[in-house]
């Protein structure tokens, strides 16, 4: 048998079962090498790309050693964004579906504190949270670490490139000496050695070698003269791939705001994210994102930082990104999980230097390439596959997915394949339909009943 199957693992009854109902055999390479080292107790460094597998390592490494009798918090998970906290408890709980009554939270900022309060004093064995709220909660005694046996940094080196540093040291200094603590990060800067030179105990260091992990990414570069031939270099490229799923990257909100207003006036399914973006506006942008309601998402580089997206076809980097490591944070969010992702970087004359930089990192001669035919200028932009409806309850009025399946599918219209991701929060539900039948599913919602009443329906894109 394979020494990188689960099944090698000591792993709790419950877990080993759940994995396996989960469709978890093989470990990926930072799960295979990580796990035996952190079931055992060691402090380890894993330095792993996003999407590599690193949250069910260190996921199942907490899990295996938690006391569920016991509710003061155990487990610490630190992230650079709330999106990404989000995404890592959703995970955390999902590998824990067969264990009793595990209790994880989100602590992050956007979310009233006085709701994180009252969770936190219910008791609590996970906490998944961003620096600068769990702090906050330290400081006000809202939050006591005196049980916790696990300190996780997850994304290290995105949270000390946001300045979060000093909020992870205050918070560390709360924390009990005798823990052990897992640090992962996508690259190994000298930072990264630094503080886990202050904060862990004779860690082990797993690095993947880009041959053990590499994901299927294939770069092209292409010249431009002015921003006119850059916007039309990125239609250029859109309407040559047309994917389900991109992201382009500019260097300021500005930029932003105008690449995706001059996309959506060409007929593109576009939604822009940057700073001043409410979080409200924020989540459903992202939403929209990830159920395919919207095939491009135009960001900054800080506003798209932590954002853990899958299935994503395209990167275009609008502008050079400013040094080879956010270079390849940025195209690194293509590729995953074996399958082919395209990297497309424009790059003007005053860009020049950067891309000969950034060639000496990778090693390997950049050239210009043609862009794609400018008789594809002709076509419109193009549409996402799916629409997204906004329901006017969630999670408190015990709405499940399921559901809203039901509703939909009591009409012959609709079947289980026309309906795409559903989200449920406290208060809202979002539900990805086919674009073709978006107007009959609103329709539906509007009509029926869900649990026994009537929602508010809102088409959001």
């Amino acid at each position: 048998m394979s020494s990188s199957n689960f099944t090698q693992l000591k792993l709790h009854t419950a877990l080993q079962e759940n994995l396996l109902s989960l469709g978890f055999s093989q470990m990926t390479p930072i799960q295979a090498q990580s796990l035996p080292l952190i079931i055992n107790g060691k402090d380890v460094i894993g330095q792993a790309k996003t999407g590599s597998g690193k949250t069910a390592a260190f996921g199942l490494g907490l899990l295996q050693k938690l006391d569920v009798k016991n509710f003061n918090l155990q487990s610490l998970v630190l992230c650079p964004t709330r999106e990404l906290a989000e995404q890592v408890a959703e995970e955390i709980r999902s590998l824990a579906r067969k264990m009793a009554n595990v209790k994880v939270i989100v602590v992050c900022g956007g979310i009233p504190k006085k709701i994180q309060t009252a969770a936190l004093a219910k008791g609590v064995h996970i906490v998944v949270g961003t620096p600068g709220r769990v702090e906050e909660h330290l400081d006000a005694g809202t939050m006591k670490l005196d049980a916790l046996t696990t300190l996780v940094l997850d994304e290290a080196d995105r949270m000390l490139d946001m300045g979060f540093q000093p909020s992870i040291d205050a918070i560390i200094n709360f924390a009990p000496k005798k823990r052990q603590t897992l640090l992962f990060s996508a690259i190994y800067p000298q930072e990264i050695e630094s503080i886990a030179q202050r904060v862990m105990q004779k860690p082990e260091l797993i690095q993947i070698d880009s041959s053990d992990d590499q994901p299927s990414i294939e770069q092209h570069f292409y010249k431009v003269q002015d921003d006119s031939q850059r916007l039309t270099a990125t239609r250029l490229i859109l309407l040559a791939q047309r994917p389900d799923s991109s992201m382009i990257f500019c260097n300021t909100k500005k930029e932003v705001k105008a690449v995706a207003g001059e996309l959506k006036r060409f007929g593109f399914s576009v939604l822009a994210l940057h700073g001043d973006l409410d979080q409200i506006e924020r989540d459903q942008a992202l939403i929209q994102f990830a159920n395919k309601s919207t095939s491009v998402l135009v960001a900054t580089d800080v506003a798209g930082r932590g954002l853990d997206i899958d299935a994503l076809d395209l990167v275009i980097n609008y502008h050079t990104a400013s040094d080879p490591e956010t270079h390849l944070h940025r195209i690194g969010r293509t590729g995953r999980a074996g399958n082919q992702g395209i990297a497309c970087s424009l790059f003007s004359d005053k860009e020049r230097y950067k891309i000969s930089r950034l060639a000496e990192y990778l090693e390997f001669k950049i050239e210009a390439e043609n862009l794609p035919d400018l008789a594809l200028l002709k076509q419109p932009g193009f549409k996402a596959p799916m629409a997204t409806l906004q329901i006017s309850g969630g999670k408190k009025n015990k709405i499940r997915p399921g559901d809203i399946v039901g509703a939909l599918t009591q009409s012959l219209d609709i079947t289980g394949d026309d309906i795409g991701k559903i989200k449920v929060a406290a208060n809202w539900s979002y539900v990805a339909v086919s674009r073709k039948l978006v107007d009959s599913a609103f329709r539906i919602l509007t009509d029926e009943k869900i649990k026994g009443r009537k929602y508010r329906i809102k088409r959001i894109s």
